[in-house]
């Protein structure tokens, strides 16, 4: 009876099919139909999975037995799926390989716990979650692949009950306890990865050295401590073997020596000590030897550079000796870093001869010698840098035919004679580090064939001859530094088409006629400007008063006459020198004040009431002392009478507000044009343009007419106790740090107050507001994409300086897109950093636990259970403005329900696809570049924070969205990594 209802039933449903629907498709087919009706595909990956069908052989990512049909593996990697894992793929009874991985499968594991009878699985990189313990269950696995997910908990000791185990990789969790002993109880197992997991401090097992079998051994960043377990000796078949970046100590084993079979060694950061190995001649097939960052002494083994290396890395340790000269014989040597040792001798003369090298750094050694005449014969040369030690002779022609060069670094070194004239030209080069050397001749007019140089340092030289015009042609040149040469002649007119340029340093030279380059204005980015100690004469330019951002001038000891250019109090200098020439008239009103009395020292001409100057009354000093004597009589009656009324009504209002300021301390960062008095006179509630958990910020308009942002921070301890000096020397601290900062995309701070009662910063004003404003308000018709795309850069950049640029570096601590803000051309600056942190000091106390590091909304997820900030939770604060710039959405908001944004986001992309994420508002034509940087959001927000990139990557990242100029870093180069990576920012007030 049964058996018929059941037909008739499979009738019905035949009539009622559509025409093309086949009733032929076999199980296998159905079973991944259901799988896929538990998945997202916005991208359509499935599309070939066709209900018609009658056979999922032909599907994407399906492979079937030739024989029997039945699928035995699913490879749908790559496909953009999202949702949890379908329980459906473990029905199928012949799978035996399933590859999800780059995905956003979103589950725990387990129904995967239902697959019995894999073979091969791989969930690496999706959103996995939970705890492992269920895959004890797949006792027939071979391969095991988890990285890059959120798992959690202890990695099982049931693990070990899966025997025939040959590939386990769980890197990038969040994995905690110790690595269990029992693994070295998978006694088939070829490759182990457990990198990059926060486990507890402890050492390496020892059982795992019973993984005779283990061929690739990964446990970087794993918090391991303690010596290198003598059982590793029986890993003969080792191929890789990573144990970077932990707190192992002890030496390098002997018996290193026995893994012949090994091609990558990596120990760098770590703290092994003492020699390395003797005997490495065995290990002929190693080409990756890394163990940087050690504390490792003694010689560079000849064994060792007798091996076919491609990288050979020993920089940072206490190594000495000589480098041998089997090193330059190696075929496949790419790159060699051994700075920061205590190395002397020479370099292999026969260096680069047999070699395709790339890369080379042998800085802050003790090499001495020539360098190498052949180090780019094979003409792939990128890096040469060889700073800070003994070098002589000059510079080879051949270097002159290197065109693959980017980074030239030969400071402080005893090089002599001319730059061979290709030097000057290499296409490609972005930075010719020449200082501290005993070079001459002349910089060459083929420099304009280096297009891409940032940074030309030639100081303390001989060079000789005049400046060529072509160095104009330098669009791309951010610093120019050649001081204390022979150099003269006139500065060249056409340094004005180098607008870029932040730093000019021809100070020391003989350098003549009158500063006059036409169009002088143009160099608007210049920050330091030194031409002192040169032959230069004429009026100073009133034209230097439109370098806004200028911080430093330097014009002293040359033959600059006439007055000095009142437009020069337009800028606020940090640092001005004009001493030393012939200059005549008043000193400026802004800088007739003790904080520029050397200033203006050698000048006869001058007169001021400073130190060192005449007065200015001259032989009429007696007549105007009784003329001005008789105004104040006259005046004094006047003013008197008005004074007493005026004081009267004033008098509780002004001692009032002197109350709170009393003890007021101001300490200015820039040449100010107002007093710290005059600010605090306007702060009133009609003044407040916003409130924050930081405080409440004014704008003040004064009475030159310029407008100031002034924050006042709250959070302040309304009682003075035992610890407020020290918590005063706190804020003073940060604030002098704060103030340092000269970025072109950091809102710049002007000053600050630190009374016992009040904290005022006050900053420079930003008329389109923050970014959340514009975001949300009446101007969100003026942010089209590329204005939000400039502004996600712009901000990038900020962020990016303070991490990498600040020593030491800084974080946010609240990156949001209420703390970007907006000029009147639409550049955004980072404003509020540090500022939480010393709200934070100024209200510890009983309280203190309550007080949130970041705002709601932008807070990383690991907050909740370490409770410390750093850069990585700036990362993913800046991904979620990323997202608001991208949605048009607030962080957080009621229709996200309990969620955020950043789940908002992936649900949305799993559930409506990519259209319905991007804010309406924005042009379509503009979708390719929006799906970019959302991924480069979706990539800051990760919920593990070690796989966020870093700002630096950011930056890069975002720049490959469309075609806009690299930045670079600027520093004083004393670091060995110095511009060693093209995405670094360029430091700009």
């Amino acid at each position: 009876m049964f058996s018929r209802m059941f037909l008739f039933f499979l009738y019905f449903l035949f009539l009622l099919s559509p025409p093309g629907l086949s009733l032929s498709l076999t199980q296998d087919g159905l079973f991944l139909l259901q799988a896929r009706s538990c998945l997202s595909d916005p991208n359509n990956s499935l599309s070939s999975w066709n209900a018609a069908a009658s056979t999922p052989c032909r599907w994407r990512g399906v492979t079937c037995d030739h024989h029997s049909a039945a699928v035995t593996a699913l490879d749908l990697s790559f496909s953009f799926l999202s949702g949890p894992f379908p329980a459906a793929l473990c029905r199928l009874p012949s799978l035996s390989s399933l590859n999800l991985s780059y995905n956003l499968i979103n589950s725990t594991l387990s129904t995967v716990s239902l697959c019995r009878f894999l073979l091969y699985l791989d969930l690496s990189q999706n959103a996995l979650v939970g705890p492992i313990d269920s895959l004890a269950t797949l006792t027939s696995l071979r391969y095991l692949d988890l990285s890059g997910n959120n798992l959690t908990g202890e990695i099982p000791e049931s693990l070990a009950a899966l025997p025939h185990l040959e590939t386990l990789n769980l890197v990038s969790n969040l994995f905690t306890g110790t690595i269990p002993a029992s693994l070295g109880n998978l006694t088939l197992l070829k490759r182990l990865q457990l990198a990059y997991n926060p486990f507890k401090p402890g050492p390496i097992p020892r059982e795992l050295g019973n993984l005779g079998n283990l061929e690739t051994l990964y446990l970087a960043l794993c918090n391991l401590e303690g010596p290198i377990p003598d059982t590793f000796s029986n890993l003969v078949n080792l191929i890789s073997l990573d144990l970077s970046q932990n707190s192992i100590t002890g030496h390098i084993p002997q018996w290193f020596t026995r893994f012949t079979r090994v091609t990558q060694i990596e120990l760098y950061n770590n703290s092994l000590s003492g020699k390395l190995p003797r005997g490495m001649s065995k290990m002929t097939s190693l080409k990756l030897f890394d163990a940087s960052r050690n504390e490792l002494t003694g010689t560079i083994p000849t064994e060792l550079c007798e091996l076919p290396l491609e990288s050979l890395n020993l920089n940072e340790n206490k190594l000495e000796g000589i480098l041998p000269g089997a090193i330059a014989r190696s075929p496949n040597l790419s790159e060699l870093k051994l700075f920061s040792n205590r190395l002397i001798g020479t370099l292999p003369s026969d260096l680069g001869s047999n070699s395709p090298l790339n890369q080379i750094d042998v800085s802050f050694n003790r090499f001495s010698g020539e360098i190498p005449a052949n180090i780019c014969r094979r003409g792939q040369l990128e890096q040469l840098i060889l700073i800070y030690n003994s070098f002589s002779g000059e510079i080879p022609e051949s270097l002159g035919k290197c065109k693959s060069l980017t980074r030239v670094r030969l400071r402080n070194n005893n090089l002599s004679g001319s730059v061979p004239e290709g030097v000057w030209s290499l296409p490609r080069l972005h930075l010719l580090e020449l200082l501290e050397n005993y070079f001459s001749g002349h910089i060459s007019k083929g420099i304009s064939g280096s297009s891409s140089l940032s940074n030309l340092l030639l100081s303390n030289n001989r060079f000789s001859g005049s400046i060529p015009q072509e160095i104009g042609l330098l669009d791309s040149l951010v610093e120019f530094a050649a001081s204390n040469n022979n150099l003269s002649g006139q500065i060249p007119g056409s340094m004005v088409k180098m607008k870029q340029l932040v730093n000019l340093d021809l100070s020391c030279n003989q350098l003549s006629s009158d500063l006059k380059f036409g169009g002088i204005g143009y160099l608007n980015k210049v920050t330091d400007l030194n031409l002192s100690h040169n032959r230069l004469d004429g009026n100073v330019p009133s034209e230097l008063g439109r370098f806004l951002v200028l911080n430093s001038l330097d014009l002293s000891w040359n033959n600059f006459s006439g007055e000095i250019p009142l437009q020069l109090q337009n800028l606020r200098l940090s640092e001005l020198n004009l001493s030393y020439n012939k200059l005549s008239g008043d000193i400026p009103p802004l800088y007739a004040n003790a904080k520029y009395k050397t200033s203006f020292i050698g000048n006869p001409g001058l007169c001021s009431h400073l130190p060192g100057l005449s007065n200015c009354y001259g032989r009429n000093k007696n007549w105007r002392y009784m003329w001005i004597l008789w105004s104040i009589f006259v005046l004094a009656g006047v003013v008197f009478v008005m004074g007493v009324a005026w004081f009267y009504f004033r008098y509780r209002k002004v001692k009032k507000l002197k109350k709170g300021f009393y003890t007021s301390s101001w300490k200015s960062f820039h040449k100010l044009r107002f007093s710290g008095f005059e600010v605090t006179k306007l702060l009133n509630e009609a003044n407040v343009i916003g409130r924050g958990a930081s405080g409440k910020v004014y704008k003040v308009v004064l009475s030159n007419g310029e407008v100031v942002a002034v924050k006042k921070l709250s959070g302040v301890p309304a009682k003075v106790d035992e610890n407020v000096g020290s918590r005063k020397d706190e804020f003073d601290a940060e604030v002098e740090t704060l103030g340092r900062i000269r970025h072109k995309n950091i809102v710049r701070l002007w000053c600050c107050c630190n009374s016992g009662d009040h904290k005022l910063l006050v900053f420079e004003y930003m008329p389109n507001g923050s970014l959340a404003d514009l975001l949300q308000g009446s101007k969100k018709s003026l942010l089209d994409w590329p204005t939000r795309y400039k502004i996600v850069v712009d901000a990038a950049e900020g962020l990016c300086y303070l991490h990498h640029d600040c020593v030491p570096p800084i974080v946010h601590r609240d990156v949001k897109s209420n703390n970007i803000l907006v000029d009147d051309e639409f550049v955004a600056k980072v404003a509020d950093f540090g500022v939480a942190k010393m709200v934070a000091r100024a209200g510890q106390g009983t309280e203190s636990m309550s007080i949130i590091a970041g705002s709601y909304g932008y807070i990383a997820p690991e907050y909740a259970y370490t409770m410390r900030v750093n850069e990585k939770s700036d990362i993913y604060s800046f991904g979620v403005v990323i997202l608001e710039l991208v949605t048009g959405r607030p962080p957080i908001d009621p229709e996200y329900s309990e969620n955020d944004l950043v789940k908002w986001v992936s649900s949305a992309l799993e559930h409506e696809g990519l259209d319905h994420v991007i804010d309406p508002t924005l042009d379509s034509k503009h979708r390719e570049e929006i799906s970019k940087v959302l991924s480069v959001g979706l990539h800051c927000t990760s919920s593990i924070s070690i796989t966020r990139p870093t700002m630096r990557k950011v930056v890069k990242m975002l720049r490959e969205v469309t075609t806009v100029p690299k930045c670079t870093s600027v520093n004083d180069g004393n670091d060995p990594s110095y511009h060693e990576d093209s995405s670094h920012c360029i430091t700009e007030d």
